[in-house]
């Protein structure tokens, strides 16, 4: 019988599927970098020296600008490298430093021992702890000099021994570029402008407040020349830090209504706004956060430089962790001292990282952000 033929395999390769040459093939995200980040501005977010997106959460940690001031040193507790690691223990990535203007300048109403190059030699100690513990530093203006005696003034004293209104046009720039000439060589170091500017107590209209709040000058109702946030920017900007920039609103921070209005103009683009929010605040609740809050975050980065509450417990700062989570921004809790929780909102019982029961609220959801 005749043999059946194996078939012969087919040497004709396959014909490849064309390719669209007009689709260029998908681009990684950008790896996030490793430990603090030198952070900017892309559209609405944070981002890293790599295009990383990220988030600033963490705390503040008061006392540098009370302190020195009222003659009792620089910082309230510890500063040492073991309780700046306890912050680092809850995954915190971010540490908001409150400062003092006449303390940094070294002014003569200080004792010798805590103003000057004492002074800033122990912030640029904190700064430095925080940064190798990976964690992002604010350094930010709390307290300054001008004589405020008007509508919610917090203290007849021309000194810098409590919040004013407003910025002075006498210290305030020259506090900024020297901070700015400190640090400028390190765009890991944040610079939050002024803590919780009020005009609008001082002044009869909305738009006085806001225009105050930016052109400084001569404002209704503040009794001494105002530095605005255009002329702190320009401080900043003249001794060519690059450094990003928070811009808190009116209403000690709470009111960001006008913001997008007002903002000042930065040559280095890179400018953020900042919120701050306690349950006993005006714009406390989720209405007020889409109305207010919503429009700003679409067009800048949104943090909130302190959240916090009087009741002891965690109940209002969740449901503002929850909306800001929801839309990636980022917050700091107020505040790392070991105060009465009535008295001042405290995360904290003792520096090793301990929490009130307030406390727990803000480190169980960072340790689940950040497992």
């Amino acid at each position: 019988p005749t043999p059946t033929p194996t078939p012969t395999p087919s040497t004709t390769p396959p014909t490849p599927t064309p390719t669209d040459p007009t689709t260029p093939p998908p681009t990684p995200p950008p790896t996030p970098a490793s430990g603090a980040p030198e952070l900017g501005v892309t559209g609405n977010k944070f981002t890293d020296q790599n295009g990383a997106v990220r988030r600033l959460l963490g705390v503040n940690r008061s006392g540098g600008e009370f302190m020195c001031v009222q003659g009792y040193g620089f910082f309230d507790g510890p500063v040492d490298d073991a309780s700046v690691k306890a912050i680092a223990d809850w995954k915190a990535n971010t540490v908001r430093i409150p400062l003092n203007e006449e303390c940094w300048l070294g002014l003569d109403n200080i004792k010798p021992e805590y103003r000057g190059a004492n002074y800033v030699n122990a912030v640029k100690d904190l700064v430095a702890k925080v940064l190798a513990h990976g964690m992002t530093p604010v350094v930010e203006l709390h307290w300054t000099h001008g004589q405020y005696t008007g509508n919610s003034s917090g203290c007849a004293d021309v000194h810098a021994s409590c919040q004013k209104p407003m910025p002075g046009a006498q210290y305030t720039p020259a506090f900024w570029t020297s901070v700015a000439n400190t640090f400028k060589n390190d765009r890991r170091v944040v610079f939050d402008l002024f803590n919780e500017p009020y005009p609008d107590r001082a002044t009869s209209t909305a738009a006085q407040a806001w225009t105050c709040w930016r052109d400084g000058g001569t404002c209704p109702g503040i009794g001494y020349e105002v530095a605005g946030m255009q002329d702190l920017v320009d401080a900043v900007r003249a001794t060519g830090a690059k450094n990003l920039v928070l811009v808190p609103g009116v209403a000690y921070s709470n009111d960001l209504s006008q913001w997008l209005t007002y903002a000042p103009t930065d040559p280095a683009d890179n400018l953020a706004a900042a919120w701050h929010v306690y349950n006993f605040n005006t714009c406390s609740d989720e209405t007020c956060w889409n109305n207010t809050l919503a429009p700003v975050a679409a067009e800048v980065p949104l943090l909130a430089g302190e959240i916090g509450e009087n009741t002891c417990g965690h109940a209002f700062i969740d449901r503002v962790m929850k909306w800001f989570d929801d839309r990636d921004l980022s917050y700091l809790g107020w505040t790392w001292n070991t105060w009465n929780c009535n008295s001042g909102p405290a995360l904290i019982t003792s520096y090793d990282g301990t929490p009130t029961a307030f406390g727990i609220g803000l480190r169980d959801h960072l340790r689940d952000l950040t497992p």
